[in-house]
């Protein structure tokens, strides 16, 4: 027998709905509208708008700027996302460092701690509760200045299964088949923060979009884009942040990719699309963790780097001295990264000739070495793509420091603005479903 509904769930399910269609226009707009702008942007009428924007600023998710005086009639009052009032909060496990930092809705840092440490095969009991005290200090901070906290993601460098939310292996970490919630614990004695698992590559390609823009709503605009043979890797990050479509490609000890397709994640069936690392572009090359050969971890890495450079696995990598070396023309470091530009041109040329994608950003460790690898990375796409986009950014990523946290806090909010209703006191039975994520059916 079909579910009765009811004229009163017809109505909430509306509301809800207008709800997330004026939030998404407020924090999707180029420069902050007003009532009036919203109505016509969203074909709602404008008594319709003033009431939901009242129940937006109410909830503290929309705040509301002094008015602009106008020619004719009251003055315009813009809209713009509230500071400081909800967060999203992104926690993190990697290899060298935990982390925690909660961004608010106008897509600011409010706080972070960074605890450094070895993590490389640990022991998850031990690691993960650590992390929840960090967690847990900036929660409680946080709730003493009134600061509502939406929910959390971590991030973790492995694979996660977005079908049951499971870690299925992290090589680098050393953890596998594993449910890291439960030994997180609550994050506040009321366990009220609703704590969700992402692969850290994907989280920081998140990070790269530009905030405001939510999936499906806007496409990325080609015209900004320049010519290859023209665009440096410097000049290109502004740019990219007006884009939606783009590969992220994250490197530290392991490296991995994220694949944003007009705004929203692509991740696979089971959550595993984008491991570019273990792409073979060296076949007798030397072995990765996955077990295979010539993987490109394995031989543009960071532990590549450091054997490349004399140096052992538990020695520091120094980014920033190797550029400034690499822009001197130092030939030790120039060889160095002109080797790794040429393996990391042929995994991605790979991801253009399958993706057709027309922005490559260069995250992590390859951020900092950008303007070296631009050129070998740019060759090799030229030699293997045979229908190379005539418009094509290679670029380093406009947010590196720490980006999976950023982009594990902007998910949270991400979904707070396409359903702002449990912000504003409506009640709903269905849960709010993450939208930056898109699985193949």
């Amino acid at each position: 027998m079909e579910p009765v509904t009811t004229p009163k769930a017809r109505q909430a399910s509306l509301r809800e709905h207008n709800l997330g269609l004026v939030a998404r226009a407020v924090f999707g707009a180029e420069r902050p509208p007003s009532r009036a702008a919203i109505a016509a942007a969203t074909g709602l009428t404008r008594a319709t708008v003033s009431t939901l924007v009242d129940q937006l600023v109410g909830a503290r998710v929309v705040r509301e700027l002094p008015p602009e005086p106008g020619n004719v009639g009251r003055p315009a009052v813009p809209l713009v996302p509230a500071s400081r009032t909800v967060v999203g909060l992104g926690l993190e496990v990697n290899v060298g460092y935990l982390g925690v930092r909660a961004v608010d809705l106008a897509g600011d840092t409010v706080v972070e701690r960074i605890e450094r440490g070895d993590f490389h095969a640990s022991d998850p009991a031990v690691v993960l509760p650590r992390l929840a005290d960090l967690a847990r200090e900036v929660v409680a901070g946080l709730d003493a200045e009134g600061v509502r906290v939406a929910g959390a993601r971590l991030a973790l460098p492995g694979l996660v299964d977005v079908r049951d939310g499971h870690l299925v292996v992290a090589p680098n970490l050393g953890w596998a088949d594993l449910d890291p919630v439960p030994l997180l614990g609550p994050l506040r004695a009321a366990d009220d923060i609703r704590v969700r698992i992402a692969n850290e590559a994907n989280l920081a390609g998140l990070a790269q979009l530009r905030f405001g823009w939510f999936a499906g709503d806007r496409a990325g605009d080609g015209d900004v884009l320049a010519d290859v043979a023209e665009r440096s890797a410097t000049e290109a990050p502004d740019l990219a942040r007006g884009g939606t479509t783009f590969v992220y490609l994250s490197v530290d000890v392991g490296v991995g990719a994220a694949v944003l397709l007009e705004g929203a994640l692509y991740v696979g069936r089971r959550g595993w699309a984008g491991e570019i690392g273990h792409v073979a572009v060296e076949p007798d090359g030397p072995l990765c963790q996955c077990g295979a050969r010539g993987c490109l971890e394995a031989v543009a890495g960071k532990l590549a780097l450091l054997a490349a450079f004399g140096r052992g696995p538990s020695d520091d990598l120094d980014v920033d001295e190797i550029a400034v070396r690499a822009a001197a023309g130092d030939p030790e470091v120039t060889d160095v990264l002109e080797r790794v530009g040429t393996f990391v041109g042929r995994a991605l040329a790979a991801v253009v000739n399958v993706l057709d994608v027309d922005t490559l950003l260069l995250g992590g460790l390859y951020a900092t070495l950008a303007d070296a690898l631009h050129g070998p990375v740019v060759d090799e796409l030229r030699r293997r793509v045979p229908a190379l986009p005539e418009r094509l950014v290679v670029a380093a990523a406009p947010v590196v420091d720490h980006a999976a946290l950023t982009g594990g806090a902007r998910a949270v909010l991400r979904d707070v603005v396409r359903t702002p209703s449990a912000f504003v006191g409506a009640s709903t039975t269905v849960s709010p479903a993450d939208t930056t994520e898109r699985a193949h059916p």
